[in-house]
């Protein structure tokens, strides 16, 4: 603990100083009597301030704060003395928590406590650690104060923004009120599950008259169905490089985030099991498929620390890795970039590996500024370089977008805010048709 003096005792001193300047006495004598006087009245002061360490102070903080959102975050001051105290604090909060103030000041009645309260409005993800606090307490006069610090570990952890959650629960409403009617007619294939037996009625097809339950209750009774559950969908997350430039002014990487939060929410809720595998040149997070209430958790704890690192991911390795832990038939995503080197160079030769036994879907962030780019009509050299290289890049990409569905895939490139959607409707549509 160090004694630091107030702003009350250099106002003081400062209005001291000018008085004995102005008085027709010898100014370097009398100031030195002055400030000799100020600063014993100051130590005095500082040695009756209570000592910081007994003044209670807690933290209250989210635990779990979504990126973009606003948090309230409060300190509790006790006072455990029998006259008032004044108490200022300093927090260690990051700058990316983008608080409203890390400092506080508070006057605590005498053997009862004070709140102070700021907001955070965190503007990146990840896991914020807060450890030390400083405590800064006044004597009774306010001439000086003292101060110590103290470890007070707290987190907060920044959750990547779930966007798409609307549309998750618009997706999800739609397919549990189609299955509702839903007719063994209107099922594709073998991959319809039987439900119940129900009496006949006009809409029915005669071909799914159950003739042993007609025969036994002398009423026609018909079969219906649903969709198959507890199918399997795995959430394969690029993190290398590729997924670090940014769109919309977003990491490629927040947006696939986003899509991998929605569809497992729409597939855990309609009865499927997701799971995910984050990765770059190897393997940085592996969530094992289920169908849990708490699946949506687990998989966005799983990745909101994720940052993309400037490597080349190891398609091959995380391929092989998936296929020898989950041996289940499978949707798989693979959340990437269609850029068409790296493509050739990585995922194109691993990509066999799964597309024989699996359903794969390739999910990609196109940049509507390359498009706006390849169809502006340029004014100057430097435009029409911009438009003839925009043009480029998005032949480059139907290039790739073409050699993808040749081998097998499912190609999903949208625009952000789309991604999502577009990916859970491709998941119903291989749902509805039995694929899996």
């Amino acid at each position: 603990m160090i004694p630091v003096p107030t702003r009350r005792l250099a106002a003081i001193a400062a209005l001291a100083s000018l008085l004995v300047l102005a008085a027709p006495v010898s100014p370097l004598a009398a100031l030195l009597v002055v400030d000799g006087l100020l600063l014993v009245v100051a130590i005095v002061d500082a040695v009756l301030a209570p000592s910081p360490a007994t003044v209670s102070v807690e933290r209250e903080m989210p635990g779990v704060v979504p990126l973009g959102r606003q948090a309230p975050m409060r300190w509790r001051v006790g006072n455990p003395t029998d006259r008032p105290l004044r108490a200022r604090l300093a927090d260690e909060l990051a700058p990316s928590l983008r608080a409203g103030s890390r400092r506080a000041a508070v006057t605590v009645p005498r053997r009862g406590r004070a709140i102070a309260a700021t907001t955070v409005r965190p503007s990146r993800r990840g896991r914020f650690d807060v450890s030390e606090l400083t405590v800064r307490v006044e004597g009774p006069l306010g001439l000086a104060a003292r101060q110590g610090r103290r470890r007070q570990p707290d987190s907060i952890r920044v959750y990547p923004p779930f966007s798409s959650r609307d549309e998750a629960e618009l997706r999800i409403d739609k397919a549990r009120i189609l299955e509702v009617g839903l007719r063994s007619a209107k099922g594709q294939g073998g991959a319809t599950e039987f439900d119940q037996l129900r009496e006949y009625t006009v809409d029915d097809e005669s071909r799914r008259i159950d003739w042993a339950a007609t025969a036994r209750t002398g009423k026609a009774i018909v079969r219906t169905y649903r969709a198959e559950r507890n199918q399997t969908v795995l959430l394969l997350l690029d993190a290398g490089r590729m997924m670090a430039g940014r769109v919309a002014d977003v990491p490629r990487l927040d947006h696939a985030m986003d899509a991998v939060m929605m569809l497992t929410a729409v597939a855990t809720r309609l009865g499927d099991r997701a799971g995910l595998v984050a990765f770059d040149q190897q393997v940085r997070a592996i969530v094992p498929p289920g169908h849990a209430r708490d699946q949506l958790g687990r998989v966005t704890e799983a990745m909101y620390t994720l940052e993309p690192q400037l490597v080349e991911s190891d398609y091959r390795g995380a391929f092989a890795q998936t296929l020898a832990r989950f041996r289940r038939r499978a949707l798989l995503v693979v959340f990437t970039e269609l850029a068409e080197q790296a493509m050739a160079e990585t995922l194109l030769p691993a990509l066999p590996m799964v597309a024989r036994d699996n359903i794969v879907v390739i999910a990609s962030v196109r940049d509507p500024q390359v498009l706006a780019w390849s169809r502006a009509v340029p004014h100057d050299a430097t435009e029409a370089y911009r438009r003839a290289a925009a043009g480029a890049a998005l032949e480059e990409r139907r290039r790739t977008v073409a050699r993808l569905r040749g081998l097998g895939a499912t190609v999903i490139d949208a625009p952000p805010g789309e991604l999502a959607p577009q990916l859970a409707d491709a998941y119903l549509r291989v749902k509805a048709t039995g694929r899996l």
